[in-house]
């Protein structure tokens, strides 16, 4: 017996997410790097140097798996860490001059491809998505 779905709109999100997931990893993948060692150096060309902490907390991933990660984007020379000059404790995670090349390259295609996915919402459109999206993230933390 098929049941209809409950909230339709709650599987529409999801299989959006999913699906729009899927299309950045196979694109991201052509540059020879995983989802999340993107996503940290997203985060870099960005907000510039940030802390391991700081960095997971942007992109859901825990210190443990962060280290990691930031180690591989070392061994390919794109992030190195930087001590921190007013706390010795701490270590900022910049990208390097092959980083910031790599991303001054693939950013404004990236960017522009991810846009290709709301370009048949006008502004107006685009504004209510992201008020009810923020809306919905913020009843999340609740």
């Amino acid at each position: 017996m098929e049941r209809p779905c409950p909230n339709q709109t709650f599987l529409l999100l999801m299989q959006t997410s999913k699906a729009i997931q899927e299309r950045v990893r196979t694109n991201i993948t052509s540059y020879s790097l995983s989802m999340t060692e993107f996503s940290v150096l997203e985060v870099l060309y960005y907000k510039d140097m940030q802390t391991i902490h700081e960095i997971g907390k942007r992109i859901l991933i825990t210190s443990g798996s962060m280290t990691y990660v930031i180690d591989k984007l070392e061994e390919k020379g794109f992030t190195k860490r930087v001590a921190c000059p007013k706390d010795r404790r701490a270590i900022h995670i910049a990208l390097t001059d092959k980083g910031n090349e790599i991303l001054g390259k693939v950013m404004p295609e990236h960017q522009k491809w991810v846009d290709s996915f709301f370009e048949e919402l006008n502004p107006v459109e685009m504004e209510n998505l992201n008020n009810l999206l923020e809306k919905i993230k913020r009843r999340t933390k609740k």
